[in-house]
């Protein structure tokens, strides 16, 4: 849980900002070794500056892509040696000017212009080429795009391909630095072990550490001083030059800022340095791996839940005593985290949940960005109605969809009979992302409950009334009673096999069940639930949750569960009481709290745990999943406010 790097040695290749680094490793308190690595070159006579001028001015751009707050700068500068400003200015007015993230936007600004298109973070090739696609037809648009340093092929060839035509103006190439010493020196470093974390801010580092340490016969052993240290990258394109030259990247922060890059290092640094060197001593190669392959500890009788059980998670699901809260977050690896969002661009939905490797990838990925207390693991609460024969779809900004729901006894016939190893794959992620976790981290396994899955069934998607579940109830309740048995007697086994596969928790999610009355709660969902709870792994805990419940928590604490998950609409000091001490409780800030700012955020955290009175049994989470477009500073922040607040208290 430290928030620093507490002495850890950090290398960075930042040339241009180099004090400004050397300064922000001091603050979060490492030692820092800065080897500047590149060498701004301006192109001689500025011919391609002059000769992109007179094009503008004669209106054969339609489109000004400005790469770099420093490019456009240089770009100016270097017309306004022969041209009037005004002259530029106006000329560039014409054109579609896009800027690529916040600097080109101050350049701009300076010269009293407004970009027509922005491309957000985190400003790669790729988020231009989407905006782009988004925003206008490129056949036969006559282009011109500002490079820095050296040419995106990637982003040239992606805009030809839509039929525009590319005419690229460099504006200065890189360079080695005139003195290479300080560059050596952090090769001898790297190369030795004696670095614990290294920065790269910009893709053309990589090159050139390379470069020179191949020119002294330095490479193989820079190689393997990598494989023992973590490496930390601004953003994707850096991250995707060090992959392309055999290096896996340990963090990359949600935001392409050199502050942010060091600041989330020093905050998770430490962590990932030593879950590294422990797979490195166990023979993984660190240089091309992913979290999958982590090996914690090759004694074939070492039982990772002998640690797992001291957790502070596993703590307080027996209402023990820890050194802190823990926190953890449903969707905590979902549609706020940029890698999640890559990786949804490139594999759909289904196909994501159903590769154990990747889905156990996702699950690991929120446990080493985060910081969080326990992992969840990825999947979804639907998959369990595939076996029965359910046809099921999920469509962008749509949700689930089942073409064919079930509505009466006649439809319910054509269900099959459930077959739980249809499920393996889920059961494989679980394997997988237990063995690669860290043992001081319990996985949560999961369901959704009978009645929130049934009414989907019934619904065949998302609903406000839920008419069609409540007149079943009511209409035909044998039918509806036989389909929740079915149900019930399903995620019974669905979670006893992941709990065998290596759950050390499991939560049940009934999220629609706040839409029922206490009497039809009782009548027609607590005998399901309750046959549910009784039925699954009696040494392992439950979390039992659901949403819009004030009215329901008696009977949930009835149905059973080791804790019982609240909503934010109920106060947790009031709910506790009514539940028992004899249970413990999750939750329950709202989600919507997290689009504020550190300050509501640390107040609203701090408010939480004052009501819970730092009484065992409390797992901090939110109200419900964390909402798609929060910002992930704000998590990383409540995060820490959790740990932060309840160590001392």
């Amino acid at each position: 849980m430290s928030n620093g790097f507490n002495g850890l040695r950090v290398t960075a290749f930042e040339s241009r900002r180099a004090n400004e680094i050397e300064k922000l490793i001091l603050y979060h308190g490492g030692v820092p070794q800065v080897a500047p690595s590149m060498r701004e070159v301006p192109l001689s006579e500025a011919t391609e500056a002059l000769e992109f001028a007179r094009k503008l001015f004669d209106h054969e751009f339609d489109i000004v892509i400005l790469m770099t707050g420093v490019g456009t700068r240089t770009l100016s500068d270097a017309i306004e040696g022969k041209y009037s400003r005004n002259k530029f200015i106006e000329a560039l007015d014409q054109a579609i000017v896009v800027a690529r993230g916040p600097k080109p936007v101050a350049a701009l600004r300076q010269m009293g212009l407004k970009p027509d298109i922005q491309v957000p973070e985190p400003n790669t090739w790729r988020d231009i080429l989407e905006v782009l696609d988004r925003e206008l037809p490129l056949e036969n648009k006559r282009i011109a795009v500002q490079e820095y340093g050296i040419s995106n092929e990637n982003l040239l060839s992606g805009l030809r391909e839509r039929g525009a035509i590319v005419t690229p103006v460099p504006i200065y190439k890189w360079a080695l630095p005139e003195n290479l010493a300080p560059l050596r020196d952090a090769i001898h470093s790297i190369a030795e072990f004696k670095t614990d974390i290294s920065l790269f801010t910009s893709s053309q580092q990589v090159h050139h550490l390379i470069q020179v340490a191949n020119d002294d016969g330095k490479e193989e052993s820079l190689r393997e001083g990598f494989k023992n240290l973590a490496i930390g990258s601004i953003g994707p394109t850096t991250t995707e030059t060090l992959n392309q030259l055999g290096f896996s990247v340990d963090y990359e922060p949600n935001s392409p800022k050199m502050g942010n890059l060091v600041r989330e290092m020093a905050r998770r640094g430490e962590i990932l340095l030593k879950k590294k060197r422990i797979a490195f001593s166990n023979g993984v190669n660190t240089n091309k791996w992913h979290r999958v392959n982590m090996i914690w500890n090759k004694d074939n009788n070492f039982d990772p839940k002998d640690i797992t059980k001291n957790s502070a998670l596993m703590k307080a699901c027996r209402l023990e005593k820890s050194d802190y809260t823990p926190v953890w977050l449903m969707r905590q690896a979902g549609r706020f985290l940029r890698e999640y969002r890559e990786l949804r661009s490139k594999v759909p939905f289904l196909e994501l949940c159903k590769t154990p490797e990747l889905a156990a990838e996702v699950t690991l990925m929120a446990v080493d960005r985060l910081g969080v207390d326990a992992a969840i693991i990825f999947a979804d609460i639907l998959l369990i109605l595939e076996p029965f024969g359910i046809d099921l779809e999920f469509s962008k900004g749509d949700g689930p969809k089942i073409r064919k729901p079930i509505r009466s006894s006649k439809a319910l016939n054509s269900l099959k009979d459930f077959n739980s190893e249809e499920l393996q794959f889920v059961y494989e992620a679980v394997g997988i992302t237990r063995r690669a976790l860290d043992p001081s981290i319990p996985l949560i396994g999961f369901s959704g409950a009978p009645f929130t899955v049934t009414s989907y069934l019934i619904e065949g998607g998302g609903s406000r009334n839920y008419e069609n579940t409540k007149a079943l109830i009511h209409r035909d309740s044998s039918t509806w009673h036989e389909l929740m048995d079915r149900l019930t007697d399903a995620t019974i086994s669905y979670l006893n096999n992941q709990i065998t596969a290596g759950a050390d928790v499991v939560q049940i999610f009934d999220s629609w069940v706040g839409c029922l009355s206490p009497d039809d709660y009782k009548d027609h969902v607590l005998p399901f639930m309750k046959k549910l709870i009784t039925n699954v792994n009696k040494n392992t805990p439950i979390i039992h949750f659901g949403t819009d419940t004030a009215s329901l928590l008696e009977l949930m604490k009835e149905a059973g569960g080791n804790v019982i998950g609240l909503d934010w609409r109920v106060d947790l000091k009031e709910a506790w009481t009514r539940i028992g001490h004899d249970r413990g409780v999750q939750g329950n800030l709202d989600p919507a709290i997290l689009f504020t700012n550190p300050a509501v955020i640390r107040r609203h955290v701090k408010a939480i745990l004052d009501k819970a009175q730092r009484r065992a049994g409390h797992i901090f989470n939110l109200g419900h999943g964390v909402l798609p477009a929060t910002p992930v500073d704000n998590v990383l922040a409540l995060i820490d406010f959790v740990h932060e607040f309840s160590s001392n208290s």
